[in-house]
This record gives C-alpha cells, structure tokens and sequence, in this order.
C-alpha cells in the first residue's frame, strides 16, 4: 500500500531508468551522501568531548593542552583505558564485570612478589602476571558461561575475593620498587632517535613523534575512505560527503595537535604505544573478525545468536578471560607508575571502566558499542578529572560532576532509542 502525504493522497511515484543487463540499480541519493545529518547517536559523544575540552580550556586559561599536561592525562589514566577495551566487549555481550579494580590489585602484587621478591626477570614475570589474569578471568568465565550464574554476582563476588587475597598477599604494606624496564613502560618515553626539528613559533619537537603522527593520520583517512567506500557498494547509509570530509578534517586536527604537543614535551609515551596497539587490534576484533561479530550479535539478540548456531557459552567465556588479561595488563602499568603494589589499587577502577564504556555509547541492553567510543569515554573522564583538579575543585564536586556525565550519557542513550522506536 503506498504511503499517504499529509493532505491524505499517495505521492506520486518516483520513476527512474531501468538499470542496464547484469548491474546493480544506481545507489539511492541518500546510500551515497546526498543528505547532510548528524546522526546524534554515533557522534554525540566526540561532539560532547569537544565542548568539554573547549570548556577546560577555557576555564584553566589553557592550562588544559599544555604539552606537559597532555602527556600527564595519558600516562596517568592508561590503566582506566586498558580496563575500558576490555570493558567495552563484556558490556556488548551484555554482561558487567565488577572485579577488575580487586583484579588489577592482585595482579599487581603477583608482579611485584615475582619481581622484587623473587627476582624473577621482568620479562617472565609479567607473562606470568597475564597468565594469572586469565586464568582468574577463566575462573569467573566458567561460573557466567557454563554454570549460569549472571555476571553480576560472579564479579561481586570476585571482587571481594581478589581484594582479601591481595591483602592476604601484600599485607599492610606495599611491595616495590619494580625494576627500570617496568617503570619505563608505565611512565617512560620513546627516545629521539631521529633528532628535533623547528615548528617555528612552537619551538622544536620530536621528529620521530611527528612522522608517527602523520603514519597514524594515513591511517585515518584511509581506512575511513575503503570504510565509506565498502558501504556504498553494500547500498548502505553513509555520511553526506561533506559531512564525512569534515568528521576527517576534525580527527586529523586533533590527532596532529596532541601529536605536536607530545613531541615539544618528551616524545611519545611508551603507554601510549600501548594503547594504540590495543586499539587497533581490538578494532579489528570487533570490526572485521568472526568473534568480533559474535559477541554483537550475542549481545543484540542471545535468542537469536543460539538459534543462529554460535557458541555462546564459549564467547561469553573467552570474553571474561580476555578481561583477566587486560586487567593484568593494567594492573603491572599502575604498579609501575606507582612503583610498588600496593593493597588498595585499583580501589573503584571498575567503576571509571564502566563509566568510559556508557559514556562511550554502550547500551545498557547490550548488543551496542565500539572501542574508539569507549576510549573516548574514558578520556572524557580523564579531562574532567585534569581540569578539575587544575581549576582547584575539591573532591567531591569531582565526583559529583562525573556522576551527572555518566547518567546523562545512559539518559541520552534510552532516550535516542526512544525517538528511534516511536519513528518507525
């Protein structure tokens, strides 16, 4: 039946030449970019980041993108971010994991007594200190996947589980101080092999930094080119290209000026490194790999993902074992930083990962998110903290912007679903 207009007659019909013998119909206006929109959803919160950091710079008198200050949020709050990748595909899967601070704790003590009191090399000991991860992952995997206890009780529970036994480990009192090497991984940076070179009015600046900057910047633009490319060869929505030249515009100027502002202060920070090899690989995990795919569709619909003949059981249970490493990982670079493990790490760590993943668009129901997203998630958290604590705000108010940022993230979540449902 055709649609009626608002005067209560059909519209006429739109014709258009038949396609020629053995090719597609050409691409609807709209599949190609015909249209300029924003789709709130998807971009809302690299919009929102922006104001934030536009806000903070403001209020701090630019203290916020000062070199030394931009490398402080990367190298202080790597730890959140690594939990947050690993996070962000529990929460898709539609599960929670609560033990990831008490994870990080204990895992950090692992290294720490393997390290410093049992001199074993740093090298074996941190893939001792992963291995641990996953097996504690494994175990808390195994009560969620095959035994059916929901995720939220089993990670409750581990999280005082894990926390009695790094005290039972540690004490009262820390552990350290961790060899070089560590403390270079958690707050050292690369070295200026390639010399500095003069950006005029900003003085001189890392050229290995910079060249990094622009290989990363490459990759940008072209995995985003083949990206679009792709989807309007599938007849799929994409961006206006307007609208896409300026989304690739705005990620390249802000790739660059983090770029340039970390090689003016000390190079690259070996976290960030890290991080971005994280990203990249679990990108591709969730973008391009089968299991990637799974854990979506789990997350979307489990009904569905059974009857489709994916092995949920074995997802869920692999997820939760990669979350024990990530959290492994985490917790040596927080002991790193800190130089010693200590029995209150990662005290509310778990809370700042599932705040980055929400305020990073992960739906409460699952089923929904991206790692970029939840990496952006928590750098917000990251900048509200910095800029806080530049403008002398006090703890609590810290706290208490935060909380409102994660609760208008959920609240703007339900409520695009809402106006997504009523539409159709």
């Amino acid at each position: 039946m055709a649609q009626m207009s608002s005067s209560g007659q059909a519209p006429p019909r739109e014709t258009s030449p038949a396609p020629a013998s053995g090719s597609l119909p050409p691409v609807p206006a709209a599949a190609s970019g015909g249209r300029f929109s924003i789709n709130l959803r998807q971009s809302g919160i690299y919009i929102a980041f922006a104001l934030i950091i536009v806000l903070f710079s403001v209020v701090t008198d630019g203290e916020l993108l000062k070199p030394q200050n931009i490398s402080n949020i990367i190298v202080q709050n790597s730890y959140i971010l690594i939990l947050a990748i690993g996070m962000i595909l529990i929460i898709i899967a539609g599960h929670i994991d609560l033990s990831v601070g008490s994870v990080v704790a204990l895992t950090g003590a692992i290294a720490a007594v393997l390290m410093v009191n049992m001199h074993v090399a740093w090298p074996l000991a941190i893939i001792i200190t992963l291995v641990s991860g996953a097996l504690i992952g494994a175990w808390q995997g195994y009560w969620v996947a095959y035994f059916g206890i929901p995720a939220f009780i089993v990670t409750l529970g581990g999280l005082l589980i894990f926390r009695a036994l790094t005290l039972t480990v540690l004490g009262n009192q820390g552990i350290g101080p961790f060899p070089d090497e560590v403390r270079t991984l958690a707050n050292g940076f690369t070295s200026s092999y390639l010399g500095n070179i003069g950006l005029g009015p900003l003085g001189g600046a890392d050229l290995l930094t910079l060249l990094v900057g622009l290989a990363a910047v490459a990759s940008i633009i072209g995995t985003q080119w083949r990206t679009r490319q792709g989807r309007i060869g599938y007849r799929q929505q994409v961006d206006a290209l307007p609208l896409f030249i300026l989304k690739i515009v705005a990620a390249v100027a802000v790739v660059m000026a983090v770029i340039v502002q970390l090689a003016r202060f000390k190079n690259l920070p070996w976290v960030l490194v890290l991080l971005a090899v994280l990203v990249l690989a679990y990108t591709l995990l969730t973008n391009r790999a089968v299991f990637g795919r799974h854990i979506y569709a789990i997350g979307g619909n489990l009904n569905a993902a059974s009857l489709s003949g994916i092995k949920v059981k074995s997802v869920t249970f692999w997820i939760f074992v990669n979350m024990g490493v990530l959290a492994a990982l985490a917790g040596v670079i927080f002991a790193g930083r800190l130089n010693q493990a200590g029995p209150t790490a990662g005290t509310s760590f778990e809370l700042d990962a599932i705040a980055a993943a929400f305020i990073g668009g992960a739906a409460v129901q699952g089923g929904v998110g991206k790692v970029i997203g939840a990496i952006t998630g928590g750098l917000i958290m990251a900048v509200i903290n910095n800029g806080m604590s530049l403008i002398g705000a006090p703890s609590e108010r810290v706290l208490l912007i935060k909380g409102l940022v994660l609760l208008a993230a959920v609240a703007f979540d339900v409520w695009t679903k809402r106006r997504a449902g009523a539409s159709t």
